[in-house]
């Protein structure tokens, strides 16, 4: 079983809601990047999502943008970031590692990459380009090397399209919190369990929400109805100010243990 459907059962069992945060990789450093990840964990993170930077990050607001091109700039690109999560291996072997990128850095390496992934202790992979009608593409390399792709679900994705996503969805399903790009704040929380409660009868994957969530409150409203809660600008905008690798690790985990903790006490019966 992948590490993704082992952390999630494990969550499951525990009546625990999962916390994911996103991380751009080589941001602030490359050589902060893995002790902000066992920061991270240590803070209470139950998977991590690391980006790979890319220059086009469609997708993304202004602030993981910036994150990228600090990383670009530096000389971040996926086969450092591989060297990353190996890296974080050595001490971690059991969290749950997701890459978040587009599909350009992986079509255009030369190697077996995604073979080459899985043997660094990747786990999953949300390619932000790949829509689920050509993700059948990439299923044969992604079982071989083990590798769960995540998808996405906007509120404009359709019924059929759920659909599609639950035929093919493994470790969980990225669930989109509004329209728009990373680091906006429009959550309208009515609607996000609404929609959540709906694509539930397409889906057996974990249901993650994320964009938009910036404070603790935020993400015990979305944990209501979502298996775990994704943090990413605002993680990202705390640590691009960080002077080194201490400082960025204590950033993480500052900044994290809040959310952990507003998460467990819900479950304890605390709102």
């Amino acid at each position: 079983m992948n590490r993704i459907d082992r952390r999630f059962a494990e969550l499951a069992s525990r009546g625990r809601t999962g916390l994911i945060p996103f991380v751009t990789a080589g941001d602030p450093s490359a050589a902060a990047t893995v002790p902000v990840l066992h920061a991270l964990v240590e803070a209470g993170a139950d998977v991590l999502e690391i980006g790979v930077p890319f220059s086009d990050p469609m997708a993304d607001g202004p602030t993981i943008q910036r994150a990228s091109e600090r990383a670009l700039a530096k000389g971040t690109g996926l086969r450092s970031v591989l060297a990353m999560v190996a890296e974080f291996r050595q001490r971690d072997a059991e969290t749950p590692i997701v890459l978040m990128g587009y599909l350009n850095p992986f079509e255009r390496d030369p190697g077996n990459v995604f073979g080459d992934c899985a043997h660094a202790g990747v786990d999953g992979v949300l390619l932000v380009d790949c829509p689920v009608e050509e993700a059948d593409a990439l299923r044969a390399r992604l079982d071989a090397a083990g590798i769960e792709q995540i998808f996405l679900a906007a509120p404009t994705t359709t019924p059929e399209r759920v659909a599609a996503i639950g035929e093919r969805a493994r470790g969980f399903v990225y669930c989109v919190a509004f329209s728009g790009v990373t680091g906006a704040h429009h959550l309208a929380f009515d609607e996000i369990h609404a929609r959540i409660a709906q694509m539930r009868l397409a889906l057996r994957a974990p249901i993650a929400v994320g964009f938009g969530i910036k404070e603790p409150g935020d993400a015990v409203r979305i944990a209501r109805g979502a298996d775990a809660v994704v943090i990413g600008s605002a993680l990202v905008a705390v640590l691009a100010d960080a002077d080194s690798t201490d400082d960025a690790a204590r950033r993480a985990a500052a900044f994290l243990a809040p959310f952990r903790a507003a998460l467990d006490s819900r479950g304890a019966g605390v709102d």
